[in-house]
C-alpha cells in the first residue's frame, strides 16, 4: 500500500467520523482504526488534529461544485457568471453539507475546526471579490453600487449560513437556489 493510498484511507476516515458527527470525539486511535492502519501511520501523515482537518479542505477543492464555480466566475456574460456562482455555491454546501456542519457546530471550542472555517470564509472572500469586480469593471452592477457593496451582497448570498437558515426554512435545494439568484439580481443588476 503506496503512501498517497494510506493518507486517502486515513483522510476517508475523518470524513465518515465527520458525517456520522463522531469526529470530535474521537481519537487518533478510533481514526487509526477506522482507516485500518496504526495510530504512528496516522501521526506520519498528520501531526495533529488540525493536519487531519486541513486534509479535508483537500478535499473540498476537488469537490466539482468548487471546481466549476472557479470557471463560472469568468463565464463571458457576467450576469451568467453571477447567477451560476449562486448556483454553484449552493450545490458545493449541500454536497458537503454533513461534513461542514460538523465543522462550522465546533467552531468556538475545536481549533481545527475554526481555522478550516476560516480559511473557507477566506477562500470564498477571494473567489466573490474577483466576481465582484468583474461585475464592477464590465459595468453590469445596478448604478451606484460598488465592487466593495457587490462583494459584501454576494457574501451573504454564498455563506453556508444563508444556506443553513433557507434550508432549515423548509427550502429544498433548488428553491433556495432559485430564490437566491432571485436576490442576487434584484440587489445588484439593474432593472430590464
Amino acid at each position: 500500500m503506496g503512501a498517497q493510498h494510506t493518507r486517502e484511507r486515513i483522510v476517508t476516515a475523518v470524513r465518515e467520523l465527520l458525517r456520522e458527527q463522531r469526529f470530535h470525539e474521537s481519537t487518533v486511535e478510533q481514526v487509526a482504526e477506522r482507516a485500518g492502519v496504526s495510530r504512528a501511520t496516522v501521526y506520519q501523515h498528520f501531526r495533529s488534529r488540525i493536519d487531519l482537518v486541513d486534509a479535508i479542505c483537500e478535499t473540498f477543492d476537488a469537490n466539482p461544485a468548487l471546481i466549476e464555480l472557479r470557471r463560472a466566475i469568468v463565464l463571458p456574460d457576467p450576469r451568467a457568471a453571477l447567477v451560476r456562482t449562486i448556483a454553484l455555491a449552493m450545490r458545493f454546501w449541500e454536497s458537503e453539507d454533513a461534513i461542514l456542519s460538523e465543522l462550522y457546530g465546533v467552531v468556538a471550542v475545536d481549533p481545527a475546526a475554526r481555522d478550516l472555517v476560516d480559511r473557507q470564509r477566506a477562500d470564498r472572500r477571494g473567489e466573490m471579490r474577483r466576481l465582484a469586480q468583474r461585475l464592477h469593471a464590465t459595468g453590469t452592477l445596478r448604478a451606484g453600487i460598488s465592487a466593495a457593496r457587490a462583494l459584501d451582497v454576494l457574501m451573504v448570498l454564498t455563506s453556508y449560513e444563508t444556506y443553513c437558515e433557507l434550508r432549515e426554512a423548509g427550502r429544498s435545494a433548488k428553491r433556495l437556489t432559485a430564490e437566491l439568484e432571485t436576490m442576487a439580481r434584484a440587489l445588484l443588476l439593474p432593472s430590464l
